[in-house]
């Protein structure tokens, strides 16, 4: 069992059953928070949930066999993007995640497509050998050749050190995301690195040894910038957390719009299924109670469940633990 995984099981609690259960009241009787779209700053798209590698704690659970979410698709990436112009959404930014994203063959045209009207692109990606492929290379140095640092990638490295990170993604994974980083910045794109906070370090200690391994590599990565070295905290829906309630705002010195689903949401094609999904968030990919509707014009008009005309009300752990409590965001400010 992964060291911090197993640390995680021994020290925590387990989730008290009667959590997150009512949409509206927590299990203390108290109003639960509630958070509303201020805007649609990024659209996220994930683009399957297959994986080359098998993390030991990922979040949604991608790998080689888990073909939950089926490969978004270029004329449903294509259909989005018409409906932000037709919605007036100004939104600035789309992500691809998954799963690996460049697994998805239609990656490159879904990210090129969305530069080409202008929007900026985040992919996350551990940078490894979907990444690696002649042809992906070719098209992504492409893309960067025309719209410069509006394309950004953003890898996975859980930690500073080979033996943390092998621990979370396997023997060999921490030698070939160097090398796709290696070859990223040799080719001048914009890059970013996502990293873990389950090591017991400080943020402090974290950034310093981030930074040291940037500059041993010469990657253009500052380490003290949060946009550009994201350290996410760690999720585990099974252990213990606070419910948020409306009185939380104003007792954590928070907004709700400092959080993520304020001005994100992110769409997933189920398998089986021949449209795609709006979801909240990144982190809610596959629980159905959390499903907007088919489109985002649906989405902003979601009443009921956990939803009050487009607002998400944070009755799921990851609510709390990840974006609130943690301060967590996916996106790339």
């Amino acid at each position: 069992m992964n060291q911090h995984i197993s640390h995680l099981r021994q020290t925590f609690r387990p989730l008290d059953p009667l959590k997150f259960r009512h949409p509206d009241i927590t299990a203390g009787g108290e109003a639960r928070a509630r958070v509303g779209l201020d805007r649609l700053d990024t659209l996220w798209i994930n683009t399957g949930t297959l994986c080359n590698i098998t993390c030991a704690n990922c979040y949604i659970e991608s790998s080689p066999g888990n073909d939950r979410l089926a490969y978004f698709r270029l004329a449903d990436a294509l259909a989005l993007y018409d409906e932000i112009a037709a919605l007036d959404l100004a939104t600035r930014e789309i992500g691809f995640t998954g799963g690996e994203p460049f697994m998805n063959r239609d990656l490159l045209a879904m990210a090129g497509a969305a530069l080409e009207r202008g929007f900026g692109v985040l992919i996350l990606t551990n940078a490894m050998q979907p990444m690696q492929r002649p042809g992906v290379k070719a098209g992504l140095a492409e893309l960067a050749a025309r719209f410069g640092k509006k394309l950004t990638l953003r890898v996975s490295l859980d930690h500073y050190g080979r033996a943390n990170h092998e621990a979370e993604r396997g023997p060999g994974s921490w030698k070939l995301a160097l090398a796709g980083l290696d070859w990223l910045s040799a080719q001048g794109f914009a890059i970013a690195v996502a990293g873990r906070t389950c090591w017991g370090e400080d943020e402090a200690t974290a950034r310093a040894g981030y930074a040291r391994l940037f500059a041993e590599h010469g990657w253009d990565v500052e380490a003290g910038d949060p946009s550009r070295l994201v350290l996410f905290p760690e999720m585990n829906a099974a252990i213990d957390v606070a419910e948020i309630t409306t009185a939380c705002w104003g007792l954590l010195g928070k907004q709700p719009s400092e959080v993520m689903c304020a001005s994100s949401r992110m769409a997933v094609l189920p398998k089986g299924e021949e449209r795609p999904v709006i979801m909240p968030c990144t982190l809610l990919a596959y629980d159905e109670a959390f499903r907007m509707g088919p489109s985002l014009a649906a989405m902003l008009k979601a009443d009921g469940g956990n939803f009050d005309k487009g607002s998400v009300k944070l009755n799921h752990p990851h609510c709390a633990r990840f974006c609130v409590l943690g301060g967590g965001s996916c996106s790339a400010t």
